[in-house]
């Protein structure tokens, strides 16, 4: 492996770490499972809810990459123009998870914990059931040049595996967060945590942007 293909490596890890986290922070309806399941049930049970939304999430991602391998030549002429939209993307996602209210979809949690395999399968499913997530990934996919045009398909499954990791380090911070702070998180508190979300997303968009503009990276 010579010097330029490590860069790569670790330009796409640094890449799909990012991807990971920003796609399972913001807190809609598996977040809030999550969390509720952690509360109600212990913190094992709200990690294997993530690690179901963490499968759910790689499916589109891989979906996602996929159909934008098709416009090799439009992504290697329009860089700039599409991280551009990216960012614009990414800046209406993180506004419209600031002003949403995530303590809506808390839904009544069964008071039996039931298996792991239970709640791994069932978040699964609520996360899948959101096919616009696809969105998100094109406009984090565009952010970040993710899908490069003629990259070796060992380089692409390393992109795609950090992005499980990213998913999975989100899913295993936030449990441990909300055990640890169990008997004060309440309501307020998902509120608060999902607004911190947007603003970051929102941050994040802003200064992509700028760097953009400025002909640089942001790392």
């Amino acid at each position: 492996m010579n010097w330029i293909e490590q860069v790569t490596i670790l330009d796409l890890l640094v890449k799909g770490l990012i991807v990971g986290v920003v796609v399972s922070a913001p807190l809609g309806p598996v977040g809030v499972l999550c969390i509720q399941r952690t509360l109600n049930k212990g913190r094992w049970y709200g990690f294997v809810t993530g690690l179901g939304a963490a499968l759910s999430d790689i499916g589109y991602a891989l979906i996602t990459g996929y159909g934008m391998s098709f416009m090799d030549e439009f992504l290697a002429k329009n860089q700039v123009l599409l991280q551009i939209v990216g960012s614009v993307m990414l800046l209406m996602f993180g506004i419209y998870t600031f002003r949403s209210n995530p303590v809506h979809s808390i839904r009544p949690v069964s008071s039996t914990p039931g298996s792991y395999l239970h709640n791994f399968v069932t978040a699964f499913f609520v996360t899948f059931s959101n096919p616009l997530i696809i969105f998100l990934f094109i406009g984090l996919f565009a952010r970040f040049s993710f899908v490069m045009p003629g990259s070796p398909l060992g380089l692409q499954l390393v992109g795609y595996l950090a992005i499980v990791l990213g998913a999975l380090l989100w899913w295993f911070g936030i449990t441990y967060f909300v055990n640890k702070v169990r008997t004060r998180f309440n309501l307020r508190g998902i509120w608060i945590l999902n607004r911190v979300i947007g603003v970051i997303v929102m941050l994040m968009s802003v200064v992509g942007f700028i760097y953009t503009i400025l002909g640089k990276t942001m790392y």
